[in-house]
């Protein structure tokens, strides 16, 4: 059997990989030996585990999880397909959201934090049909186009025709679970099957509005509450977004959004 086996310098020339990463795979569960030489400790490979050392190297390269490795590697080939996608999205996503990072930071090293003109103005009452969904604040995108997706074709297997812009309704704290909804004006006041109605009522606002893409919307949110800040306001939930030109309208570049923060009215 041992005449079979490559010793480990051997092997790790084989795989193109170091004696440090073979004996790193070892301590962390993913690559052991095919036999350690009980007295000298030694390992030995066997030429088949030369498929198996490769792959571990490419998938720690892409920072996966060693748990998420082990699992793959244990795996069946239509489930290692499986858990070696999900990891593909889950690295797609990552990447977009960077990507939205850098774009951001690019706009505020040209010009410094981009000026917003706020307002203060009155709202009138509003009664919306509206989906609800909860998510983490990086499942924001993803959320609001599910919710879309649900509530569009329930208007039109009502029959009903819905007034622009599609609404979003945010809470004030972005936290780890919250709850958010999406919806638009009808002209019919009763309840629609499979919606809900929100009454947003009429009031003191301070808004403003933000042009290009969405992943930037946290400029013109900082820029609102640092009004509030600044003048001593309370916002009241839910924050409002107003989406006047949509991606299916625009490139993310042109896309406009009314931000809208409802103010808690002064009872002096």
């Amino acid at each position: 059997m041992q005449d079979e086996l490559l010793t480990i310098g051997r092997f790790a020339r084989m795989c193109r990989l170091s004696i440090k990463q073979l004996r790193h795979y070892d301590e962390t569960g993913l690559l052991a030996p095919a036999r350690v030489d009980a007295g000298s400790g030694y390992r030995y490979y066997a030429p088949e585990q030369a498929r198996d050392a490769p792959t571990i190297a490419l998938l720690r390269d892409m920072d996966l999880p060693l748990a998420v490795i082990a699992r793959a590697l244990a795996a069946g080939p239509e489930s290692r397909t499986l858990i070696l996608r999900a990891e593909r999205d889950r690295l797609a996503e990552r990447i977009s959201r960077d990507r939205a990072r850098l774009e951001m930071l690019e706009r505020l090293a040209e010009g410094g934090l981009p000026g917003y003109e706020v307002t203060m103005g009155r709202e009138p009452e509003r009664r919306l049909a509206v989906v609800r969904a909860v998510c983490a604040p990086a499942e924001i995108g993803d959320t609001v186009e599910e919710c879309v997706g649900r509530l569009l074709p329930g208007l039109g297997q009502a029959g009903v025709v819905w007034e622009p812009p599609l609404w979003g309704l945010y809470p004030l704290d972005l936290e780890a679970s919250m709850e958010i909804a999406v919806g638009v004006r009808t002209p019919r006041e009763e309840g629609l099957p499979g919606l809900e109605a929100e009454v947003l009522p009429a009031g003191l606002v301070a808004e403003t509005m933000h042009i290009g893409p969405y992943a930037q919307l946290p400029l013109a949110y900082h820029a609102l509450f640092a009004t509030l800040h600044e003048r001593g306001l309370r916002p009241r939930a839910p924050v409002r977004e107003a989406y006047l030109v949509g991606p299916a309208e625009a490139p993310q570049e042109e896309l406009m959004t009314r931000l809208i923060i409802p103010v808690q009215e002064s009872t002096a």
